[in-house]
């Protein structure tokens, strides 16, 4: 009985450590798995702050770079909006050929406007403001007659337009009071320094010539002519004392073509309105003087 009882003491003493022993492990393998889960939530912890800090830092930067950025930005704005100013100033400063299409659309009206106030003078209709006085070398050059072109049909198509544009006259009857106008025997005038010279065939005459004022002639159709006119200083005694120009100008500017009256008369000059000598560029041809008629 007591071997027994030993026995079982000694079995019951067996299983206590051997539980115990397993208690432990447990307790060994719980505070390790504690660690471990512990550990492991540090990580977390540390890699949840290292990404925080990683994102703040990548909030920081980004916000630096955006706030670099919309420096940049708004420096390159306000460089535009300065520069923008200059070329205003720029365009401002320059022809309109340099604007952009609306202000070219504005030249262009502005430019119509002004081809129309010259067409009006050109018809005679203006204020006498508008008038201002010339020198000679507006007119100064060598000039032809053009009324051995019309004499030889080279201004038909001419008459023929103007007998086209008013039903009242034909192409013949414009011939015929063109004739009256064009009629001269000064083939040639050559107006240099003052000086005009009269070429009829192979003779010539000359005498120097200074201003004497313009005069106002208001025609029966309504419109006016303004007759620059200058008086002969000294020169060959067939030269007229007075020469006045009618070339549809009323200031300053270089004439294309003009009509001439000549006499020793200057008031009775002012009446001649039927026989006016038209007088083109010497270097010009007759399909050259045709095309300028033609234009007008």
């Amino acid at each position: 009985m007591k071997k027994k009882s030993l026995f079982l003491s000694v079995s019951v003493l067996a299983l206590a450590l051997t539980a115990c022993g397993t208690e432990e492990e447990n307790s060994t393998d719980s505070g390790n798995n504690a660690e471990a889960e512990e550990a492991e939530a540090g990580n977390d912890v540390e890699e949840e702050e290292a990404g925080e800090e990683n994102e703040e830092e990548n909030n920081s930067g980004t916000q630096e770079e955006n706030e670099a950025e919309n420096d940049h930005d708004n420096e390159n704005n306000h460089n535009h909006d300065h520069e923008h100013e200059d070329n205003h100033e720029h365009d401002n400063n320059h022809s309109h050929d340099d604007h952009d299409h609306d202000n070219h659309n504005h030249d262009h009206d502005h430019d119509h406007s002004h081809d129309d106030e010259d067409q009006a003078i050109y018809d005679g209709y203006f204020e006498d403001e508008q008038i201002e006085d010339r020198p000679l070398t507006d007119w100064e050059g060598e000039w032809q007659s053009v009324y051995p072109y019309l004499q030889e049909g080279e201004l038909e198509a001419v008459m023929e337009q103007k007998a086209e544009e008013d039903e009242t006259m034909t192409a013949e009857d414009y011939t015929e009071y063109y004739e009256t106008g064009y009629e001269t025997d000064v083939d040639e005038i050559d107006i240099q320094d003052g000086t005009f010279t009269f070429r009829t065939g192979d003779s010539e005459m000359e005498a120097a010539y200074a201003y004497d004022g313009y005069e106002v002639l208001t025609y029966e159709a309504g419109n006016r002519g303004v007759r620059y006119i200058f008086a002969k200083e000294d020169g060959d005694d067939e030269m007229p004392a007075f020469i006045q120009f009618s070339d549809h100008a009323i200031f300053p500017t270089d004439a294309h073509h003009f009509h001439l009256y000549w006499g020793d008369d200057r008031e009775a000059l002012l009446d001649e309105v039927t026989n006016w000598p038209t007088y083109y560029p010497a270097s010009m041809n007759a399909e050259e003087i045709r095309e300028e008629m033609l234009a007008h």
